[in-house]
């Protein structure tokens, strides 16, 4: 009884069960934070990262997680006022360049609107949007269109201070100096310092993350992120 009430109010909030043919997604011991021990799909998560080199740290991280959901021939659509990916990088990550479709505009209010709209396309497995800050109304309209289509949003929010919103997780990316897995000189592996700052129904953490052979290791775990900032939503 108590599993299905779980169920039940997993289901009222948005956690709805992924459409079959969507890729899988693990993160190992990192999935013990989420709700049901399971990723959050058909769900838009939020990414902070207010400085240059946090965006940078970001979109290497968010890369790795909409690989495992591309598999084996998903489309995803990235969505920016500049462009700063360069798309033979994304081979590192097991993404194929033509397999994701960048979108640049103008002014920050057209990627919100651009991103609202991809997401009710259920033709595709990932939306990325890049902004500025979102407001709560805002990340609301975002979480309806995608619990409609079943696509997962990412928004990589370079505002300094976030606010609150209805993403159903908070991010924050930082690269740690890399590794390579013989000690000897040279270019080692993507290493990140990842904290799960808020997620709904689940338990915040902060992980030391490697991206080896195309999926994530997490090297050592803490319990919780180091500062507190604001909540997800009213009832997050």
């Amino acid at each position: 009884m108590l599993a299905q009430l779980q169920s039940d109010i997993l289901r009222l909030q948005g956690f709805k069960p992924a459409a079959s043919g969507l890729g899988a997604l693990s993160l190992g011991v990192i999935d013990e934070a989420f709700p049901n021990r399971s990723f959050p799909l058909a769900a838009v998560h939020e990414l902070w990262a207010p400085a240059p080199e946090a965006v940078a740290a970001t979109s290497g991280f968010m890369t790795g997680l909409m690989a495992a959901l591309m598999r084996p021939r998903g489309v995803a659509v990235w969505i920016s006022t500049k462009r700063t990916v360069f798309p033979p990088a994304l081979k590192a990550f097991g993404i194929k360049p033509d397999r994701l479709l960048f979108v640049e505009v103008p002014r920050e209010r057209e990627a919100l609107w651009a991103m609202e709209e991809a997401l009710k396309s259920p033709a595709l497995t990932a939306v990325v949007g890049e902004l500025r800050d979102i407001s709560f109304t805002a990340s609301r309209r975002l979480q309806l269109a995608v619990e409609q289509s079943q696509v997962t949003g990412f928004i990589i929010n370079r505002a300094a201070k976030p606010t609150t919103t209805a993403c159903v997780s908070r991010w924050r990316i930082t690269s740690l100096p890399s590794e390579t897995p013989d000690a000897l000189p040279g270019i080692g592996l993507p290493q990140w310092r990842v904290e799960l700052l808020r997620i709904r129904n689940g338990r915040p953490g902060v992980w030391q993350v490697q991206w080896q052979k195309n999926r994530f290791v997490v090297a050592a775990h803490n319990e919780q992120p180091t500062t507190n900032h604001e909540p997800l939503s009213q009832a997050g």
